[in-house]
């Protein structure tokens, strides 16, 4: 008899943007019946026990090319706002067609029930929010649709904060804190318990959120600095602040965020992600780290090429010494109650 995988709950996922790139006609039913062109789909997710995760909503920018600044272009608001709402419903939909085999989850206990009943316990993220306004009305339109929670940037400035960009062998850095409106933004979201992800934050923003929030402290894909010092990474002041605020970070998965000199390896092994792991324990506890593959939105190696592979990263951990209930935390019970701990009972 097949073992059945040990579930992972993971901390971020891109296949939504991904979905609508390919196209938008069918964008569901691909997810729902399987695509060889997706890293996740829900059979293979099934297959490889991944039983829920964050799904991003990411805009993308017409214009790719950085300023004399090395800063990415922003987003209109109106090209925003088109592609987070078409996104957001694509979740729906996806939902609708799934015929009970997706569920967009709001609170820790229904992510615990989808997973019980083998239901993909989606949660509705948005990474960047570049979509709202100053006035906040879009967080609470959104809000209302179920997004739980947000990164107030991506890897770009926006009206909010200053994202870090992707810049090997630098720490993070890079240009202001919050602005005014990302002050009301994170007090917003402490109101409605939205977590706030720090994931693609400078380290200015960071700081600004850790003296305003008073919610845990949450890095969703980033891996450790100290072993790859890409500036998306974690220092260890990061990860000091992360730790005492009962907050989490989730490994992510790319290989440039993993190698200890930014290559883009695709043979790069396990072994260096129980690097990382090893090391970001160190640093916050067992009870704080757990897994953000960036699955659908970065470069993995061979190993990791798509969600069936999530098997061989536990047996990895398992083979270099962490227990069944260590495991488990990392795999989905960390995520689950950090969710738990900032969205309340």
């Amino acid at each position: 008899m097949t073992e059945t995988p040990t579930p992972v709950f993971d901390g971020h996922n891109d296949i939504l943007s991904k979905l609508l790139r390919q196209g938008a006609e069918g964008a569901a039913g691909r997810f729902v019946s399987g695509d060889p062109a997706l890293q996740i789909d829900l059979p293979r997710a099934g297959t490889g026990g991944l039983a829920g995760g964050l799904c991003a909503v990411w805009v993308a920018s017409e214009e790719t090319a950085p300023d004399a600044n090395g800063d990415l272009p922003q987003v209109p608001r109106l090209s925003a706002l088109d592609q987070t709402i078409a996104q957001a419903a694509l979740l729906r939909r996806i939902e609708r067609a799934s015929d009970g085999g997706l569920t967009v989850c709001t609170s820790a206990e229904g992510i615990r029930a989808a997973m019980a009943r083998g239901s993909f316990a989606a949660v509705f993220h948005v990474e960047g929010i570049e979509a709202a306004g100053a006035d906040l009305d879009l967080v609470h339109v959104l809000h209302a649709a179920g997004m739980r929670t947000l990164g107030p940037v991506w890897s770009r400035p926006n009206l909010f904060a200053h994202g870090v960009p992707f810049v090997m062998d630098h720490d993070p850095e890079f240009g202001p804190g919050l602005s005014d409106a990302g002050r009301d933004l994170v007090r917003l979201c402490n109101e409605l318990r939205i977590m706030v992800d720090l994931s693609h934050m400078n380290a200015e923003g960071f700081r600004d959120v850790a003296k305003l929030s008073d919610a845990p402290l949450v890095a969703s894909h980033s891996n450790a600095w100290s072993i790859c010092p890409h500036s998306r990474n974690a220092t260890d002041w990061q990860l000091d602040a992360i730790r005492d605020t009962g907050g989490l970070v989730g490994l992510n998965f790319g290989v440039r965020f993993l190698h200890p000199k930014g290559t883009r390896d695709p043979d790069l092994g396990f072994d260096v992600m129980v690097r990382h792991i090893d090391a970001l324990i160190e640093k916050v506890g067992i009870d704080h780290v757990a897994l953000g593959s960036d699955f659908d939105g970065t470069f993995m190696g061979r190993n990791l090429h798509d969600v069936t592979c999530l098997p061989d990263l536990l047996a990895a951990l398992r083979g270099a010494g962490y227990d069944d209930e260590a495991v488990a935390k990392i795999a989905h019970r960390n995520w689950i109650a950090l969710l738990e701990r900032t969205w309340g009972a």
